[in-house]
């Protein structure tokens, strides 16, 4: 019974953890944020967005924090879908018999 509990726990935890932000503390004696996944370095006290949409923030102590750069549509029209634009960083929603036609939002996650 304690693992189903734990089970339910956890289902009800994982939208928390798919979009969002996330914190890197310094490692001892680095001077600049390493962003693992491009492996770029930047200042302190920089900003940046990176490569795979996240926004990021090197710290005075040299800790980082990325947050999701955008929001991801949960809820729109049936006759519609989306598409990530990773110049833009964000998704689009458009019908789908017509792509230059737009389409409601009416719920998102993230950012």
């Amino acid at each position: 019974m304690r693992s189903l509990a734990v089970a339910v726990m956890l289902c009800a935890l994982l939208p928390l953890f798919h979009a969002g932000c996330w914190f890197e503390q310094a490692k001892p004696g680095m001077r600049q944020c390493l962003y693992d996944k491009d492996g770029t370095l930047h200042d302190i006290g920089s900003r940046w967005r990176t490569s795979d949409c996240m926004n990021c923030y090197c710290q005075a102590n040299g800790d980082m924090q990325c947050c999701q750069a955008y929001s991801e549509p949960t809820r729109f029209p049936d006759d519609c879908m989306m598409e990530f634009d990773q110049k833009a960083c964000k998704y689009n929603v458009f019908k789908k018999t017509d792509r230059s036609t737009s389409c409601p939002i009416y719920g998102g996650k993230g950012k």
